[in-house]
């Protein structure tokens, strides 16, 4: 028997989530059954769509349940196997993340393989971030060499990855973040320019890095960078609507952007997608973050918080700027 310690949700919260709206339990892991594995985690996300989960209502995923353990993606390591598909020390990815060990049919589980970098890459970068910034940026906003970018929450795990996969390919990218540090950052890996959004005006400071206007909006944020981007898209630009952020923890319904009508006259195309929509590609993808990433064409940032008992923290810093690139809970210890 495997004793863990696991992040249950205790209330749903109103507005931004606090510290009491998260319980700390201790549960007792037993030993695999036939076709079942062991893992303890070394890794675990936090990510903004989890948001979504906490409220009590229909969506693309199931809410998260009072009294029971959150769910979300994580890397661990096989402890014991009775899987043909799994062995001892083996890496693997599961949707079993917000606790430090855990039994779970081999079918829920995804065998890494070879891994290429250290276990946290996988639920950042080489994870479900990555290939939602792949698939978003060139299957839904088709970006193609000369176009120019504009990405909001920039400096985040999938905005990071947005813009430098779109260097790579030829664009011109500005992005969108909220401190001074950050924006040094995103020079740093290579946009052409990038604004704190705080400053001033998004619209003034988009403007001011796009004159001639953009071909490809990729959506983190919603709220006035959507607004700023629909009066700055070029005619047939397309539109990427990944999150929205802004407007996770209102309490009342926002109204759209006053001037979405803009895309009627300018022929925009605005679609929304979540990565699963993209299953296939997902062995594509991790080759080619892989190569990006060990080639140094693809750099990275890690917010680090350690220990399970922070994994709240972690996830309400998400919705004050607290990270740069993705944040993760260090469950290895």
């Amino acid at each position: 028997m495997t004793t863990s310690r696991e992040v249950r949700l205790a209330g749903r919260p109103i507005g931004v989530p606090t510290e009491d709206d998260f319980e700390l339990a201790e549960v007792d892991v037993a030993a695999p059954a036939d076709g079942q594995v062991l893992v303890r985690n070394l890794a675990m996300s936090v990510d903004p769509y989890m948001r979504g989960r906490m409220i009590e209502r229909k969506s693309y995923v199931p809410p998260f349940q009072l009294g029971e353990a959150l769910q979300g993606h994580a890397v661990g390591q096989v402890v014991e196997s009775n899987h043909a598909g799994f062995a001892a020390g083996d890496h693997v990815s599961s949707m079993f993340g917000w606790r430090e060990a855990f039994v779970a049919p081999g079918e829920m589980l995804t065998n890494l393989g070879a891994i290429q970098a250290p276990p946290s890459a996988y639920v950042g970068v080489l994870g479900m971030p990555g290939q939602t910034a792949y698939v978003g940026l060139l299957e839904v906003g088709k970006l193609k060499a000369g176009d120019t970018l504009f990405v909001s929450g920039a400096a985040g795990a999938v905005g990071s990855a947005v813009g430098q996969i779109a260097k790579i390919k030829g664009a011109t990218v500005i992005g969108s973040a909220g401190s001074a540090e950050k924006v040094q950052w995103l020079t740093d890996v290579g946009f052409d320019a990038a604004f704190n959004y705080k400053d001033a005006p998004v619209r003034q400071s988009l403007g001011d890095a796009a004159p001639t206007g953009i071909d490809v909006y990729f959506d983190n944020v919603g709220g006035d960078h959507l607004e700023a981007a629909l009066d700055c898209m070029k005619p047939f630009g397309r539109i990427a609507l990944c999150g929205a952020i802004a407007r996770y923890n209102d309490t009342e319904p926002t109204p759209g952007p006053p001037n979405l009508s803009n895309a009627i006259g300018l022929g925009l195309t605005l679609r929304g997608f979540i990565v699963s929509h993209f299953a296939e590609m997902a062995q594509q993808i991790r080759e080619d973050m892989e190569a990006w990433v060990s080639g140094g064409q693809l750099q990275y940032r890690e917010t680090v918080m350690t220990g399970i008992d922070q994994a709240p923290a972690a996830f309400i810093g998400l919705f004050t700027g607290a990270n740069t690139g993705k944040m993760v809970v260090d469950v290895s210890g």
